[in-house]
Parts: C-alpha cells; sequence; structure tokens
C-alpha cells in the first residue's frame, strides 16, 4: 500500500511552494485548465488535488522530453549542417 504522502487537496499556496512558483502562476495554470482545480466553499477558494498535480507534473515532463527530441531532431535535419 502506498505510503500518505500528506493531505488529499492542496491549497494554491502549497502547489506553489511544491512547484517553486508563485500563486499568480499557480492560477493562471488553473484559468488556462492545465491544472485541473475546483472551488470550496462560499468564498470560493481553490483547492488542487494532490494525483492532479502529480499528473501535471508527469506531462510537464513529457512535454520537455518532447521538445528536447524535437530539437535535437531538428539539428540532425539534412540542409541544416553548415561545413566548417
Amino acid at each position: 500500500m502506498p505510503e500518505d504522502t500528506g493531505p488529499r487537496f492542496l491549497t494554491i499556496s502549497d502547489v506553489a511552494e511544491e512547484l517553486a512558483v508563485t500563486n499568480v502562476q499557480v492560477k493562471s495554470l488553473i484559468k488556462s485548465q492545465s491544472l485541473p482545480a475546483i472551488q470550496i466553499g462560499g468564498r470560493g477558494q481553490w483547492r488542487i488535488e494532490r494525483s492532479k498535480l502529480e499528473e501535471y507534473i508527469e506531462d510537464a515532463y513529457r512535454r520537455a522530453q518532447q521538445a528536447t527530441a524535437d530539437e535535437a531532431a531538428k539539428k540532425n535535419e539534412p540542409g541544416d549542417q553548415q561545413d566548417d
């Protein structure tokens, strides 16, 4: 059984600290629907499920890996190399 990794739901501040970004950047991720979140209570405070944050991080790694692979492939395209 997996060990307890903390609370199920995180605040914007929790997520900002985890990602080493600002609260504004986390709110932007929520607004763009890149990071799923729900609003709780009468004041509409945002909460992010830990599993959704982990999925977001995994997806960010996949996107970074793909971007790196695309960049490497572009450098290796025929005709793009200059003779020294």
